[in-house]
């Protein structure tokens, strides 16, 4: 029974969706994004970035991270920049 109980644990795990947030965000940065539900950079396609920036944890260079892959992507936040 266990193991059966382990292997469901996992399996839920394995059911979230996945992140393509960039590599280098710090770890307070990482809790505040996944803490307001922002796990993939097409969801900062409807926010701003003073949004973003409101966040307890996200600083100057994560908020950079975010714009360079945004931008790697053709994308950008919600109020262009």
């Amino acid at each position: 029974m266990e193991k059966e109980k382990l292997l469901c644990q996992k399996n839920e795990v394995l059911d979230e969706p996945e992140s393509d947030l960039p590599a280098g965000l710090s770890k307070p940065a990482l809790r505040a994004l996944a803490g307001a539900g922002y796990m993939r950079l097409e969801q900062f396609t409807k926010i701003s970035e003073a949004e973003v920036k409101k966040l307890h944890g996200m600083g100057p260079k994560a908020l950079e991270l975010i714009r360079q892959a945004l931008a790697a992507k053709s994308l950008s936040f919600a109020d262009g920049s």
